[in-house]
């Protein structure tokens, strides 16, 4: 048993928990327990920018989470991989620093009808983090621990993609992060000098060796103890051994939209009806624990383009010999990249509305799940279309009442008629890019769907076949107002009806951002932070909304 030597707990050692503890014990000087169920973040390929696409499958650094069969998609099981090392989803995913729309936060603050979660609150948490690299001014930070920059290379194909967007009439965007992402360009990544920069290294590297901040890497937490309706502390197993936690301060649940729902319900606090089917005690009868779950989800487009404007094979013999020799040498070249360094937004087809689709460049032709279609290892290019802002909503409930079984896991992928259409002008975009110059001039056959798939009927068909995760689950815990049943925590993340209890990830969002979801999940536990500390009111004092 450990003592109640801590003023906070915080369960998870992901992206909002390594932010969430820096903060804490950095600026606040509080004594902090940061548990986390994988290992720590040393291993060199976990540094490397090109190295994420090598540990996507694998189970060393993932916890690999499976859907239960997806009705709408002909009973397809997905796997929705989630980080399990220290830093969580900034350790492993492909880095896109991304933050969405300025309407995307300013719809979280009216549904918890506060200005606590409103773009212009939200915003001096972004531009605390950054250190950008190439921009400042009022949107962005120029000294904090978050190294921000463009992709160290691009490849020829992700120029060619940009120059044939322009070509059509669609802007040239420099910067995604304004508020209002529109246009083409080249996405900023967490990356310095060609090397990934996690939670970890801006937040919790500064902090090794202190005294106030304890970090236990391959602890599971079975469960939060409550007591007289207030959180003490968890329950947690270390080399397979029960052990506990106690604070006399607060418990932080920072486990993600899968396991974070799941110890709630395992604690007692979920659905009364779910929670006394396996026999557990019900605490506070919380509906909403585990609804509405959204998620980005894509599918692609491929065809051929041989003459190596991409990274067909880069990663085999002598190419990789070299590539890794370059990198090594002088910081440089092709594994500095995430292998997709160029995107687009686009708007519903009948032009009305923000972006519903973005689509990315990835310059090769294996980009696929394999239990789908095993594609050649062709030298071309995807444009893998993303639905931004799904209209379905899932869910995620216990399997049983034991902590070492995932949970069960149900995005619902295209369960709203307008998913579908989405996805279809998405697929019909992408065709209309790949047939515009100059990208029509080094492109060659189309494998997927495949050019006989031209109606209505067919594309859909290829989307319901190949559509999967874009690895942006959210919203399992979601925050709201006081008269919103379904709420799970309040407008400063507190878990109803249990005291000393927060929520600090991306399990709270009302709803999916229009981005890739890593740089707001950091923002989110940033602002957290200010709002434990009492300081809910300061970032509507520090900045005025400049968009």
């Amino acid at each position: 048993m450990v003592a109640t030597s801590h003023d906070y707990i915080i369960v998870g050692g992901g992206s909002a928990g390594c932010v969430a503890a820096g903060r804490l014990v950095g600026e606040f000087g509080a004594r902090v327990l940061l548990l986390e169920a994988g290992g720590d973040y040393k291993d060199w390929i976990l540094k490397v920018p090109a190295g994420f696409s090598k540990i996507l499958g694998g189970t060393k650094y993932l916890t690999q989470h499976q859907t239960v069969p997806q009705e709408q998609l002909g009973g397809r099981v997905q796997v929705i991989p989630q980080g399990k090392v220290l830093g969580g989803g900034s350790s492993v995913n492909a880095q896109a620093y991304m933050r969405g729309r300025a309407a995307d936060y300013d719809a979280w603050g009216a549904a918890t009808r506060s200005g606590l979660w409103s773009w212009q609150a939200m915003l001096p948490h972004f531009t605390a983090m950054e250190r950008n690299q190439k921009f400042n001014g009022p949107l962005h930070g120029a000294d904090g621990p978050l190294k921000v920059s463009d992709p160290a290379f691009i490849c020829e194909m992700s120029h060619i993609y940009v120059k044939t967007l322009q070509g059509m009439g669609v802007p040239f965007t420099p910067d995604f992060n304004l508020g209002h992402p529109t246009g083409v360009g080249y996405p900023q990544l967490t990356n310095g000098s060609g090397r990934r920069c996690s939670a970890v290294d801006a937040f919790i590297t500064p902090l090794r060796g202190d005294p106030r901040l304890d970090i236990v890497t391959g602890a599971r937490v079975r469960r939060i103890l409550v007591e007289n309706g207030r959180a003490v502390g968890i329950e947690y197993t270390l080399a397979g051994e029960v052990r506990t936690a106690r604070t006399d301060g607060e418990v932080l649940l920072s486990a993600g939209a899968f396991v974070s729902p799941q110890l709630l319900m395992l604690s007692g606090i979920g659905p009364a009806d779910q929670l006394r089917s396996f026999g557990i005690p019900v605490v506070v009868d919380l509906p909403g624990v585990g609804a509405h779950l959204q998620d980005h989800a894509g599918a692609p487009l491929m065809a051929t383009a041989p003459g190596g404007y991409g990274y067909h094979r880069e990663d085999e013999g002598v190419r990789m010999i070299w590539n890794g020799l370059e990198y090594l040498l002088f910081g440089r070249g092709r594994i500095t990249t995430n292998g997709c360094e160029a995107c687009s937004f686009h708007v519903p087809e009948d032009g009305a509305g923000d972006p519903v689709v973005q689509i990315w460049c990835v310059p090769k032709t294996s980009y696929v799940d394999k239990d789908v279609r095993d594609v050649p290892d062709l030298d071309g290019v995807t444009l893998h279309a993303v639905l931004m802002r799904p209209r379905a909503l899932g869910w995620v409930r216990l399997r049983s009442a034991n902590p070492d079984d995932l949970p069960l896991v149900n995005p619902n992928y295209l369960g709203h008629p307008d998913d579908v259409k989405h996805l279809r002008e998405g697929m019909r975009v992408a065709r209309q890019i790949l047939a515009a110059a100059p990208l029509s001039r080094i492109v060659g056959k189309e494998i997927l769907p495949g050019p006989d798939a031209t109606s209505d009927a067919a594309i859909d068909e290829h989307v319901r076949r190949t559509v999967k995760t874009d690895y942006h689950p959210v919203g399992t815990c979601r925050m709201g107002n006081d008269s919103d049943q379904a709420a799970v925590v309040d407008p400063e993340l507190r878990v109803r009806g249990v005291a000393s209890l927060r929520v600090l990830d991306a399990s709270v969002m009302p709803a999916i951002v229009t981005a890739n979801t890593n740089a707001p999940t950091m923002a989110l536990a940033h602002r957290g932070v200010s709002l434990i500390r009492g300081e809910g009111q300061l970032a509507e004092t520090l900045v005025a909304s400049p968009v």
